[in-house]
């Protein structure tokens, strides 16, 4: 079947049209003609695979890494930089137009760093003596010796694991990666022969790491780049200031002591028990700032609230706010709201209510903490209208 590709999607496929039926199929770029075999449909949505593009884009370059049409973390690599930058600031109007019913005309500022061996956490995939993520739209193992967009010392664990894991007996088990470049911490879900022990010793630790100087313990979570953090922390704080913030979502407190540079008084909220521990270590009380760490639900925080605070703050998990949280937020009313978002669907639908409910968007922000893939972090500044 010949196909010519629209667009791009949220979530890296494109998007062509048969017969009125929507075809999606990865690894293309808008603009090509492709020769595609549909592999499955469901009801008037066709999916397929590419057999030949046709009429390659300008904007197609070799992707730099082995695995990538295998491998199913990058979506990306088959296109320049700049135009994967240009997809995504399209993706997220389209995506805040089509679910939010958000007309926003306003500038979408992009925020980018190095777009290879940013990331300073894995998730990866033991199975058989070999190491490596799902393959593409599976849960077969693509085994790997390295990964582009992993730092250097990640990189060196994932050397040393591939070479090591088939000397040892057979396991199964997720295990996930965590560097500050000096330092490696594993966590894997399930236990481990002693062998494979032995040798996750051998590389890193399960002990809590610092990182930029926060501590952040093996169960907790951390942002991934680690290029971008500072960035990011800037756009969601820069300007704010007033009597009292409350930082929902907290973690181990990234946002939280950067707000203490404007508010007298800092809540910072976070329901896991081990971020929480890290938050009350990384985020203590200061001489003229009162900040506490307190171990709640959101949603419980923002129902206790009586009064409104000048500034919430909020970076909530890929499901969003939800319900009951923004309606929270609407009988609240702070004067500043901040989302850091890292899934355009669900900010949308928390957007499209507070927006009726008397915001307006102040500022809107692309910070691509995931270059390569298609995930979008975005970070929004509402006021009360």
């Amino acid at each position: 079947m010949r196909l010519n590709i629209e667009k791009l999607v949220y979530g890296g496929e494109g998007l062509a049209r048969s017969e009125g039926r929507v075809v999606l199929l990865p690894f293309v770029l808008p603009g090509e003609e492709v020769e595609a075999d549909v592999e499955r449909a469901k009801n008037d949505l066709l999916r397929g695979r590419v057999v030949e593009v046709l009429s390659p884009s300008p904007l197609r370059v070799p992707p730099r890494c082995p695995y990538f049409y295998r491998c199913g973390g990058c979506q990306y690599q088959h296109a320049t930089y700049d135009s994967q930058l240009d997809q995504k600031r399209a993706i997220l109007h389209e995506v805040l137009r089509r679910v939010g019913k958000i007309e926003y005309d306003g500038e979408i500022e992009i925020i980018a760093g190095e777009p290879w061996q940013y990331r300073n956490r894995a998730q990866l995939h033991v199975e058989n003596g070999a190491i490596g993520y799902f393959e593409f739209g599976s849960h077969r193992l693509c085994p790997i010796d390295h990964c582009p967009i992993s730092s250097p010392k990640l990189n060196e664990a994932i050397g040393v694991l591939s070479r090591e894991l088939p000397k040892l007996p057979r396991f199964t088990t997720e295990l996930e990666l965590f560097t500050n470049e000096t330092e490696v911490q594993f966590l894997p879900s399930d236990r481990v022969p002693g062998a494979a022990r032995a040798l996750l010793d051998r590389i890193g630790t399960t002990a809590p790491i610092g990182y930029s100087g926060f501590r952040v313990s093996r169960n907790s979570f951390f942002q991934v780049n680690r290029f971008l953090i500072e960035r990011l922390v800037e756009e969601a704080v820069s300007g704010a200031q007033g009597e009292q913030a409350i930082d929902l979502y907290a973690g181990v407190g990234l946002f939280s002591r950067a707000l203490t540079a404007g508010f007298a008084r800092v809540t910072a909220v976070e329901a896991a028990r081990s971020a929480h521990r890290d938050l009350q270590f990384n985020v203590p009380a200061a001489a003229a700032i009162h900040a506490t760490a307190e171990q709640y639900l959101a949603e419980q925080c923002l129902n206790d609230l009586e009064e409104a605070p000048a500034l919430i703050l909020a970076d909530p998990p890929r499901s969003g706010l939800g319900k009951q949280a923004v309606a929270k937020l609407i009988r609240i009313r702070a004067p500043q709201l901040r989302i850091v978002s890292c899934d355009p669907a669900t900010l949308a639908r928390d957007l499209r209510a507070l927006l009726a409910a008397g915001y307006r968007i102040d500022r809107l922000t692309l910070v691509d903490l995931f270059p390569q893939t298609s995930h979008l972090e975005t970070v929004v500044r509402l006021m009360l209208a």
